[in-house]
């Protein structure tokens, strides 16, 4: 985290930097120096504000997260509170649209994922993101399908987002948004269909 005081308008301005540095040189190569050349400032002020690259890495994340959650909060206030089918297509859209489609976002997801097996506190955040889209989920499932059906198809639509998502990713042609979500669009329909053939 980044320690009191540090001027508002520099945090994004770094974690932009961040991102760029990551995306051009990767994340093992992503130096405090290269950072600080690119966000124009000294490598004394990153090291005294976030304590290092690991410290940055943290709050880039966390800045991420933070512009998704209000991505999704957002998608869903615009949807009636019973349009549950709707409400669950905005939330896999808002992992495929606006930042997250951003290739610096995207490479810099990919970075996080692999370096969070090995870090702690990263891996935390990584738990915190995927219990939020399990729980935005769950909400809408459950006043579709019982309560194990619900369980079972969140954990299906996630597995689907992070698979596509990570396809899509390592795409050199970057994102098919569009794409990804009429494939997690089928899935859903096809498990509707056959919730009313049951009944």
């Amino acid at each position: 985290m980044p320690k009191v005081g540090m001027p508002d308008i520099r945090k994004p301005q770094l974690v932009n930097a961040t991102m760029t540095v990551i995306e051009r040189v990767g994340l093992q190569s992503a130096s405090i120096a290269l950072i600080s050349e690119e966000a124009g400032v000294s490598t004394g002020i990153i090291n005294h504000y976030f304590g290092g690259k690991h410290g940055l890495l943290e709050e880039t994340m966390r800045s991420i997260l933070r512009a998704h959650g209000k991505t999704v909060t957002n998608a869903l206030s615009s949807l009636p509170a019973s349009a549950h089918k709707q409400r669950i297509l905005a939330i896999v859209a808002a992992n495929f649209e606006g930042q997250q489609a951003n290739n610096k976002v995207a490479k810099t997801w990919l970075a996080f994922w692999s370096y969070s097996m090995h870090d702690n506190q990263l891996q935390r955040l990584q738990r915190v993101n995927e219990q939020r889209l399990l729980s935005h989920l769950l909400i809408e499932l459950k006043a579709l399908f019982s309560n194990s059906q619900a369980h079972h198809i969140a954990q299906a639509i996630a597995a689907l987002i992070d698979g596509l998502w990570l396809r899509a990713a390592l795409n050199p042609d970057g994102l098919s948004a569009q794409q990804s979500q009429l494939i997690i669009k089928h899935y859903l329909e096809t498990q509707l269909q056959a919730l009313h053939t049951q009944h």
